[in-house]
């Protein structure tokens, strides 16, 4: 856990604040205030409903944009190759 000002944060919460701010001055306040997600989301136990009713529906857009994700994913460099 992580103390900042008033706040106290798990190390991984507060790293991810820090990387995001614009600026070294800038609040968690105002990181947080200007962060966005998306309106259209899915939850795990309504995914999971899906899946039982006969498998996950997705739109093309959605699968689309899956398929991108995984493209820009690269694997981990192998330690020990090297050995």
């Amino acid at each position: 856990m992580y103390e900042h000002q008033d706040h106290i944060f798990e190390r991984g919460s507060y790293e991810k604040l820090k990387a995001a701010r614009k600026y070294p001055g800038e609040s968690f306040n105002q990181v947080i205030l200007r962060a966005s997600w998306p309106e259209e989301t899915i939850t795990g136990a309504e995914l999971l409903r899906r899946i039982r009713q006969g498998g996950a529906h997705f739109i093309d857009e959605e699968l689309n944009r899956i398929e991108q994700l995984k493209k820009r994913e690269k694997a981990p460099k192998d330690k020990w190759k090297t050995r």
